[in-house]
């Protein structure tokens, strides 16, 4: 449904300009960093239109809460079994650096053009009009999916049972009631919460996101001491754990490679070399999972107060990063210390999901039954709220393409459109129509429809950021080229240095990281399925691995046939270039950077460090 013109090849500079809603596609821009918040009193009750009320502390929360579920506090177990206890510490770390450098390179993008839907936007500006169709297409759907997903870890959770020699746990309810009425409870309730006004919808994030890093946090802590206390009495040993499941007959590496079939029964053994890297590399993918969600940093803009402060976004970026990866790669090294990767329940053996926690292992197996049960409410509570953070974004990408007239006929299109005291209600409706594929997860075996519904929002996510990063490496050249240009003012050249003091948020060595990303998140999309070729061929398997990737190839393929038939040359040049509505940062002095003002101990310093401590922590 484009009306215009392909637009120049040529970035396309533009001094300060109102604001512009999103149109039609068709529109370059989508511009909105300059419209002041409207009075809530003031704010139409139905319109097409987000209102901006989502503070800094809200949109890191958001990022935060909705990156922090069930991917760590269940999936570590089965990244500790797959590739020993150094292996998983090596692949939580290694994954985070490409989730961080994809993370920059959408963050430098939005701070320097703070636009809606960036994630979106931004491959429509450098790449192709078609591309940024598909991304957006694609993006809901890996977040409904994931969505979903989320509603079958709350209805796997709840079936709590662990059972051992010494032990025995049981949520009795959970395991009476079918999963479909879980699924169908919690999936009412997501749906609740996002039609909340957005204003009480990021209050209650940011206390959702403030308890899981309280958790986590007392988590990490926990385990380590474990692991250097004296037994209590009723533990399953009698010495203190250290550093003993690293040290032999264990091993830095699992040498050995389990296939499983549907029901996790394992139907070959690989040993050796092969083995030991068949188990990190498919750790890699699972691991992946469990960062999902970082992005939503950028996904917020339409609704956010600050959009046009660019050390908010700089901010937000870098601490869902540090945050995020360091909180992981911490937590999964302090529970491989009191937990072995042989262990049963890591390795098929358990009774329900939660049993193969390696935290609540770890606790049970300390002598601390009682606080099993307390993770594992925790763990529903975290399925449930990323669940609802995942829908919240699913919606407001739908919203965004609908404004763009990119979702069908216009009969349905005008109702996406539509806003109900800021939220698109009929957008949430369509997002948890698509949700229902939870109850694809409600039979099999405990976590086998799990596992590949979340490899298949994993793989379209991985789609996405291979986008951003291709995207980042033409928008850095296009920089490159607008500072040759002769026809701007001095001080709007310089929002195209990036040696300019004033630049919003540059990380060094940005294009390598942008590189980096993009071939590390391809190497995976292309050898993530390998599991599914160990005989025997898994269908399954190798259909959630690789159904994305045609899917987002057949839409880039769609678009550009409807909008320019069989001229192929024109394919790929739809793109704008555009650099409109660039912001600079206000003052050389930034924030997040610890600068003293005065020499030695005064008083003056010691305000400055709290405050800085106190910026890096909100």
């Amino acid at each position: 449904m484009d009306y215009e013109k392909p637009e120049a090849l040529n970035p396309q500079i533009y001094h300060h300009a109102g604001h512009q809603s999103p149109q039609p596609d068709g529109e370059a821009t989508l511009h909105g960093f300059d419209e002041p918040p409207v009075p809530e009193d003031k704010r139409e009750f139905r319109s097409d239109s987000l209102w901006r009320v989502l503070h800094e502390r809200h949109i890191n929360m958001i990022a935060f809460s909705g990156t922090i579920g069930n991917g760590l506090f269940l999936g570590s177990g089965r990244s500790l079994a797959s590739a020993g206890p150094g292996g998983a510490v090596l692949a939580y770390v290694l994954m985070g650096t490409v989730i961080s450098s994809v993370i920059s390179c959408l963050g430098e993008m939005t701070a320097l053009m703070p636009v809606n839907a960036p994630v979106m936007e931004f491959p429509r500006r450098f790449l192709s009009r078609g591309v940024g169709f598909a991304v957006g297409w694609i993006y809901w759907f890996a977040y409904a999916v994931l969505a979903g997903q989320q509603l079958v870890a709350v209805s796997n959770a709840i079936k709590f049972r662990y059972e051992d020699d010494k032990t025995f746990l049981n949520w009795e309810t959970g395991e009476r009631v079918d999963n479909a009425v879980w699924i169908s409870v919690f999936l009412v309730l997501v749906v609740t919460f996002n039609m909340l006004p957005v204003r009480v919808f990021g209050e209650l994030e940011y206390i959702f996101g403030c308890l899981k890093l309280i958790f986590i946090t007392m988590l990490i802590v926990l385990m380590f001491f474990l692991s250097i206390l004296q037994p209590r009495g009723d533990a399953y040993y009698a010495e203190p754990l250290g550093t003993r499941y690293w040290n032999n007959p264990y091993s830095f590496f699992n040498p050995t490679y389990a296939a499983k079939n549907d029901n996790l029964e394992t139907t070959h053994i690989i040993t050796g070399s092969l083995g030991t890297l068949l188990g990190v590399w498919t750790t890699f993918t699972s691991v992946l999972f469990s960062y999902i969600g970082m992005d939503i940093v950028a996904a917020t803009a339409a609704e956010s107060r600050a959009l046009a402060d660019v050390e908010s976004m700089k901010m937000a970026a870098r601490k869902v990063n540090l945050r995020v990866t360091t909180l992981y790669s911490l937590a999964v090294l302090t529970a491989s210390f009191v937990v072995p990767m042989d262990h049963p329940f890591l390795n098929g053996k358990a009774s329900s999901v939660s049993a193969r926690s390696v935290f609540i292992i770890a606790v049970v197996e300390a002598g601390m039954p009682k606080v099993a049960h307390f993770f594992n409410a925790v763990f529903c509570f975290s399925a449930f709220t990323c669940a609802v953070n995942a829908m919240y974004i699913a919606t407001r990408v739908l919203h965004t393409l609908a404004l763009r007239g990119q979702t069908g006929p216009e009969f349905i299109t005008k109702r996406l459109r539509a806003c109900r005291s800021g939220v698109p209600v009929r957008a949430v409706l369509v997002t948890g129509a698509l949700m229902m594929v939870a109850y694809m997860g409600r039979d099999g075996a405990p976590g086998a429809r799990l596992d590949e519904l979340s490899n298949n929002s994993t793989v379209s996510c991985l789609v996405v950021y291979v986008t951003i990063c291709a995207t980042y490496l033409y928008f850095f050249r296009t920089l490159e080229d607008a500072k040759l240009y002769g026809n701007t003012s001095e001080s709007q050249a310089a929002s195209y240095d990036r040696d300019h003091p004033l630049y919003p948020y540059k990380s060094h060595g940005q294009w390598l990281k942008g590189c980096y990303g993009m071939v590390a998140c391809i190497i995976l999309i292309l050898f993530n399925g390998v599991g599914a070729f160990i005989e025997p061929f898994n269908v399954r398997k190798f259909v959630s691995a690789y159904i994305s990737l045609p899917t987002f190839l057949i839409l880039i393929l769609g678009y550009n046939l409807r909008k320019h038939g069989l001229r192929l040359s024109d394919w790929w040049t739809d793109k704008s270039g555009d650099l409109s509505n660039t912001v600079q940062a206000t003052s050389p002095k930034r924030k997040g950077r610890l600068e003293f003002p005065d020499n030695g101990f005064t008083r003056e310093n010691m305000i400055t460090f709290f405050e800085w401590v106190w910026v890096w922590l909100k």
